[in-house]
């Protein structure tokens, strides 16, 4: 048991640092190869590799829960929790959001849950997913050009800024190295994660949607937060948005391409649902340009919902 208790904190250790590197490396060959500023910021908006990865590994080895949990989960930890915190701790005013950017989130989300309503997202469903994030990705460029201002935010701001002092040759080695040891570490956690969720008879499903994701994701908060106690509330709109098409077309695109994932009932019934209600009530929010602490307060207690919710309705060794 302490041998897998120690397999994921190494591995949560090592994909957390390597996917920083990771981002850096990425950014930095992007850059180096002649992408804009404003294209860089519009396609990595919410670039997760360490929930991708881990994601991915999990869906190759039949871990459907562990791989659902780094998107549903780890999406709710971003655009709840963290969201959620930082209004109760600094309310927020936003700059007028065009409906046309908040609409991307809403579709998003819809998109995906429509594809899982069969109880299986297949790679026919992942590749439809991953063109929908270009799409996205794509519509985004095109409001661009009628006014819309992307600029990085967050980590790939300090990233942008660390790679272009990073030579096109070095970003490209930090690429390389970085994928090989995101997806090693991957391995090693999700070894370990099964190994105990196995001991102990837990539903795989549960502690994806809540340990695994609350782990991976939990940096989301300290992102946030800083921002708004700063008064940049327009980097939470970024992160929303971000995280939306990350989690729920990106990564639950090639996650599915990588095997087919199984949508258990837990999933369909109770976790997905609360998702898409999340995210459209945060949408709303958005649109009325400001998040009042009570409006904080109860993104939190969503969030709790979420946890308290999975566990209640579907206990804790339920296999679906």
């Amino acid at each position: 048991m302490w041998l897998s208790i120690g397999l994921v904190v190494v591995g949560l250790v090592l994909v957390v640092f390597f996917s920083e590197q990771l981002v850096r490396g990425t950014v930095g060959f992007a850059r180096g190869f002649g992408l804009s500023t404003f294209l860089v910021s519009a396609v990595f908006l919410g670039f997760d590799p360490e929930n991708l990865a881990v994601g991915a590994v999990g869906s190759a080895g039949g871990d459907s829960g562990i791989a659902l949990g780094t998107i549903l989960g780890s999406a709710m930890v971003a655009v709840a929790l963290a969201f959620g915190i930082a209004g109760v701790v600094a309310p927020m005013r936003f700059e007028q959001v065009p409906g046309q950017v908040l609409a991307v989130p809403i579709v998003a989300v819809l998109f995906f849950g429509t594809l899982a309503l069969d109880g299986i997202l297949s790679r026919v469903d992942g590749a439809i997913l991953t063109v929908g994030y270009v799409a996205a990705v794509g519509y985004l460029i095109w409001l661009s050009r009628r006014g819309l201002t992307i600029r990085a935010s967050g980590e790939i701001a300090k990233e942008m800024v660390k790679a272009e002092r990073l030579g096109k040759g070095k970003s490209t080695a930090l690429l390389v190295v970085s994928i090989i040891m995101v997806i090693v570490a991957s391995e090693i956690l999700v070894t370990g994660a099964t190994d105990l969720i196995s001991r102990f008879g837990l539903s795989q499903t549960l502690v994806g949607m809540t340990v695994v994701a609350l782990a991976l994701s939990a940096e989301e908060v300290a992102r946030t937060v800083p921002a708004a106690l700063r008064g940049h509330g327009e980097i939470s709109v970024g992160n929303v948005l971000g995280s939306v098409l990350a989690f729920f077309l990106l990564n639950a695109g090639v996650i599915a391409l990588v095997a087919p994932i199984p949508v258990g009932a837990a999933t369909l019934h109770f976790y997905l649902p609360v998702a898409v209600g999340t995210i459209v009530l945060i949408s709303a929010l958005l649109l009325a340009r400001r998040l009042p602490r009570w409006a904080g307060a109860l993104l939190i207690l969503i969030y709790i919902g979420f946890i308290v919710g999975g566990y209640a309705l579907y206990g804790a060794t339920s296999s679906t």
